[in-house]
Order: C-alpha cells, then structure tokens, then sequence
C-alpha cells in the first residue's frame, strides 16, 4: 500500500494539482477583492446602496431570508462577471502570443528559388 501511495504522489498529476489548488486559492482572493472593493460599491452607487441581505418575511415562527439569497445570487454573478473579464483578456493575451509564433517569416525570392531547385533536382533523381 506504501509503494502504491508513493507511486500515486510521484506521478507528477499531484503536484501539479496542489500547485493549482494554491494558485486558485490565492487567485479567489484576488477575485474577491476586486468584487468587494470594485465592482460592488460601483454597483451600490448604481442602484442607490439597496441591500437585500435584510429582506425575509416571517411565516408563522420562522423567519425566511429570501433577501440573503437574493444578495448571494447578485454577488455570484458579480464573481462570476468579474471571471469572465479575466478570463477573457488573458485568452486575448494568450491568442496575440500564439499568432506571433505561428506567423512565419516571409520566404525571400532566394529561399523560394532554392526551394525550386531543390524540388527539381528531386524530381530529376526520382525518374532517373
């Protein structure tokens, strides 16, 4: 059982997931604070500072807080905007990278013409 857990953390997979799971979790608070430091004073500004975490109705005994929810819904899709800008620009970035080391450079009229001959002189061996 040892040699079979020492083999599951030597694969590699592990280490790249703990790496992962440490960089998110860092990433997350990053995430949070542009919301909470950002994004929602803008949006209190927007719609006058209303705060639905105080909203409930009481049935019977028991109190529901259908605004908490509310509020956890609104703040869900302020994250989950603010992921999508992110997202988007590093794929941006990621995409103008790739096309730089994709375009390859131009052929010169001497690299063609060399190219030429050298296709030639293949064609000239092969039907000898």
């Amino acid at each position: 059982m040892f040699k079979e857990f020492k083999k599951f953390i030597d694969r590699g997979n592990v280490l790249d997931l703990a790496v992962g799971v440490i960089v998110g979790g860092a990433f997350s608070s990053i995430v949070t604070s542009l919301v909470n430091n950002i994004f929602t004073p803008i949006i209190g500004l927007i719609i006058g500072g209303v705060d639905f975490s105080s909203l409930s109705i009481t049935f019977k005994d028991t109190k529901i807080m259908y605004g908490a929810f509310i509020q956890s819904v609104i703040d869900f899709l302020i994250v989950a905007f603010c992921l999508f800008l992110i997202v988007k620009a590093i794929n941006k970035l990621t995409h103008k990278k790739e096309e730089e080391k994709s375009k390859a450079p131009a052929k010169s009229a001497e690299l063609k013409t060399l190219e030429e001959i050298r296709d030639l002189l293949k064609n000239d061996v092969q039907n000898k």
